[in-house]
């Protein structure tokens, strides 16, 4: 299992009195080896959750080998990271973790490599057995939306996985 990484600086101001939300942290978790969320995989997208009063926010940076066209992420990474995002804002309502039933992203403009960006998640409505949720990701110094998506969730019990 791989060290759980630190918070780059740059993100310091704007999550450091936010309490992080963590489903994967340890090896016996569900998620443990989730792509998105899980420490489990060496090149894993790590992606950390932390609450807000809307919803969750998130910390990122998207490493160059995600690129896609020159200079710009790939957009199944971007798609990546927000399934993440929105799922946590599920996981924040429901304190449970969920998966995703649906997830459409627009993406407005080239998302930046290397570049501080925060995701924000919240949860448009609760529906009992499913959840909606819509995201954004913007860029942390400019404020400008790079991407926006929506989805829809299934709240699971966390044994209801295990195979």
């Amino acid at each position: 299992m791989r060290p759980e990484p630190g918070l780059p600086d740059v993100f310091g101001p704007y999550f450091g009195k936010l309490e992080e939300q963590r489903y994967a942290g340890r090896s016996e978790d569900l998620f443990h080896g989730c792509f998105g969320c899980g420490l489990g995989p060496p090149d894993g997208l790590y992606v950390r959750c932390f609450k807000t009063v809307e919803g969750v926010a998130s910390p990122i940076i998207i490493p160059r080998k995600y690129e896609g066209p020159q200079g710009a992420a790939q957009g199944g990474i971007v798609a990546a990271y927000l399934d993440e995002v929105l799922g946590g804002a599920v996981a924040r309502l429901r304190g449970r973790p969920a998966v995703t039933g649906e997830l459409t992203v627009r993406y407005l403009k080239p998302v930046p490599l290397e570049t501080p960006l925060i995701g924000h998640g919240l949860v448009t409505q609760d529906h009992v057995r499913y959840v909606d949720a819509e995201g954004r990701l913007e860029e942390l110094a400019t404020g400008r939306l790079v991407t926006t998506a929506r989805g829809r969730f299934f709240p699971i019990q966390t044994q209801a996985l295990r195979v």
